[in-house]
């Protein structure tokens, strides 16, 4: 099991492995039959094992799977020691193999693996999954994990097993034979682990029907999941390139400075002294996997074959399954590269996938360019004609694109949205923080508004239900089938956080978000704070001399911004580390065509919430987006940076926002995974021509 490493044993080698074993069992969950409720730990809804592969991704086996109802069960899981079990529904999303008869529960052919698709995004640890063609090992030791039941009571299980061998040969359901150890009912579906290298190999299958021991399955069968048709090859159309993409980018931002102090997995694969293919340490490894990760997959087997077979001085070896994705490509180069040549292998195949065909979207060129950084700063201990060659080809490729004339997305004035609005206007008072003055109108186009209901003094909390039947009925006026109207919530800046886009209008529909379009507007722009100031009302009333030239300036902001294509600024978030937000002038400075991100809105670590956005929209932007921060220590940042870059950067400009926005939310609440990162995301989308009436005072209802 040491071979192609360079390492084993070292110093300090048990506590690594007392270290994976907690990352082993974080991640590892129980998977029970739907209805479990507040009865968590109850063992008659029991039905096995399984483990987070990817986030929002549990692997377990399918005749585990098999005993819930339908395609849905539950998965009950710990985000860590002494900490309650919580609960998430889940959907089978693929098994295999797929067509089977359920008729004897418990039973299923290999491989018998089972992806589940979370219904609702949560924060959870991941495993380490190898990227290693196959799981064939000699005499050697696996780790394991999974639940049981023991005495009636729920309780997670973990040990060595001695690795014994194979079953099947070449054959699609070939089983690495484990033994050595009692394997309790339950197990099936956990992870198997090696632990020289600190990586998942395989799922538990069965255990022996008379001794110790039973089965395991190798990791790498995934890679017969049914494909998309050829030339239809994209992360989202295709189950294992969207888990393993998923996989690679959440350990690749791991490694970013976070809030946690749980160690990662390239932590202790370091510690294990780990070196995949005698090559990249762990965290080079990951770093690139998260690189390849950002790009599209390739489009099909033979194109990844191809550039495989086309390394120079490397024999592609036939393997059984086929490599399918970049991670699994790289694997391949591990296992078979001369010690000599490794690392130019390695490089020569990044600059292979970098020049892959894919469309130039801002956001993938971007991939490409964090992708040729990587090559060259790994490259600088080679000899400098070697270099030299590596960005003659990278400037020959990128010579081969201009002439092709691909297309990036089309420059030009871009439409405003036409129609109706439905407009939510609040109004703090003063006097009363924890009450309010509201109203809501019908909006036109033209700047007409037509006032249907308002009130006074409601208290906060109460406010979501207080509106659920204005708005209704202001929605029945507006609504056009497949074209619901849009809500503009019109909030003071103090409470621009305000989540209105998940407020339901009755218990059994969907959050307005995921109905129709919800944007936020500012109120009280007079009364935005200033560098220094509280996060309340400040003094920028039409008493400040500048008040004028910031409208101006934000009115050229608008135009710029709408007649060319967006970009994102990262404000208050560098790789994983909060940061304050910008001064104002420091925000005027940003380029016309940005669009302001906040990552930690509500993680207060400076200052108040109000006051940086306050800023932001002081310094003359009038479209931003933010996520409501959850508070998880553990959270992983970089998939909502990168999310919301494809959705400013390669979207069809910002008057097209409101609706990308609207799409991600009907994505997250339809229990799409690749949606999860836009849980909480917030659009502020203020239009300096279409001012809001009045000027802080309700108007008199017709």
């Amino acid at each position: 099991m040491t071979d192609g490493y360079g390492g084993g044993a070292s110093y300090g080698v048990h506590a690594a492995h007392h270290a994976l074993r907690e990352l082993v069992l974080a991640a590892t969950v129980r998977i029970h039959r739907t209805g479990v409720g507040y009865a968590l730990d109850e063992p008659g809804t029991f039905l096995g094992s399984g483990f987070f592969i990817a986030p929002n991704w549990v692997l377990t086996c399918a005749h585990v799977v098999n005993g819930g109802e339908g395609d849905e069960v539950a998965v009950v899981y710990q985000t860590g020691p002494g900490q309650g079990p919580s609960v998430v529904p889940g959907q089978v999303a693929a098994t295999l193999p797929e067509h089977v008869e359920r008729s004897l529960p418990g039973s299923w052919p290999a491989p018998d693996l089972a992806l589940v698709r979370l219904r609702e995004p949560v924060g959870h640890d991941c495993v380490y999954v190898s990227e290693r063609p196959a799981a064939h090992y000699g005499e050697g030791r696996v780790f394991y994990a999974g639940w049981t039941v023991t005495g009636g009571q729920l309780q997670i299980l973990d040990g060595f097993l001695s690795v014994q061998g194979t079953i099947g040969g070449w054959s699609e359901g070939v089983q690495m034979r484990i033994g050595q150890n009692d394997l309790p009912p339950g197990v099936s579906g956990g992870p198997v682990i090696d632990p020289v290298r600190g990586e998942v190999i395989g799922v538990l299958k069965s255990r022996a029907a008379h001794g110790t021991g039973g089965t395991s399955t190798g990791i790498e069968r995934l890679r017969t999941l049914q494909a998309p048709p050829d030339g239809v090859r994209t992360e989202h159309d295709d189950v294992y390139q969207a888990v393993f993409h998923a996989h690679d980018r959440y350990h690749r931002d791991r490694q970013q400075p976070s809030d946690s102090r749980r160690p990662t997995w390239a932590d202790l694969q370091g510690e294990l002294g780990a070196r995949p293919g005698r090559t990249l340490g762990p965290e080079e490894r990951g770093e690139l996997l998260g690189r390849f990760a950002d790009l599209p997959p390739p489009v099909t087997t033979r194109s990844l074959l191809d550039i495989l077979d086309s390394l120079p001085n490397f024999q592609l070896p036939t393997l059984v399954p086929a490599p399918r994705g970049w991670r699994d490509g790289l694997g391949v180069l591990y296992e078979n590269a001369r010690h000599d040549g490794a690392l130019k292998l390695v490089l020569d195949y990044a600059m292979q996938v970098m020049a892959a065909e894919r469309p130039a979207t801002p956001s993938l060129l971007e991939a490409e360019q964090a992708l040729w950084e990587w090559v060259k700063q790994t490259s600088t201990g080679l000899d400098s004609g070697y270099r030299q060659g590596l960005a003659r080809r990278r400037a020959e490729w990128l010579g081969q694109r201009r002439g092709t004339g691909t297309p990036v997305w089309p420059v030009g004035e871009r439409p405003a949205r036409p129609g109706l609005s439905v407009l939510l206007e609040v109004l703090p008072r003063g006097w009363e923080p924890d009450r309010c003055d509201w109203s809501v109108s019908v909006a036109g186009q033209d700047g007409d508004v037509t006032r249907l209901h308002e009130e006074e003094r409601t208290p906060l909390e109460e406010l979501p239900a207080r509106v659920a039947a204005p708005l209704a009925e202001a929605f029945r006026r507006c609504d056009e089938p497949g074209r619901p109207v849009a809500l503009h919530a019109a909030l003071p800046h103090p409470l621009l956080g305000l989540a209105v886009d998940e407020w339901r209008l009755r218990p059994d529909v969907l959050p307005l978000g995921a109905e129709r379009p919800v944007v936020v507007r500012c109120r009280d722009r007079d009364q935005l704070p200033g560098d220094g100031e509280p996060g309340m009302p400040g003094m920028f009333g039409a008493q400040w001399s500048g008040a004028g030239e910031e409208e101006t300036e934000r009115r050229d902001r608008w135009r710029r911004l709408h007649a060319r294509d967006a970009g994102t600024e990262v404000l208050d978030c560098d790789d994983g580390v909060r940061e304050p937000v910008p001064a104002v002038t420091r925000l005027r400075g940003l380029s016309p065509r940005t669009v302001p991100v906040l990552c930690r809105y509500g993680d207060r670590r400076y200052e108040d919430d109000a006051a940086a956005l306050g800023r932001i929209l002081h310094a003359g932007f009038s479209v931003v987006v933010w996520r409501r921060w959850r508070s998880q220590p553990d959270a992983v940042c970089g998939e909502f940076h990168r999310g919301v870059r494809q959705v400013v950067d390669d979207g069809h400009g910002a008057a097209f926002l409101p609706d990308l926005v609207h799409g991600l939310r009907v994505k997250r609440y339809a229990g799409l995974t690749e949606a999860y990162w836009a849980d909480g995301i917030a659009l502020l989308y203020d239009d300096p021509h279409q001012p809001l009436p009045g000027t802080g005072d309700l108007l008199e209802a017709p």
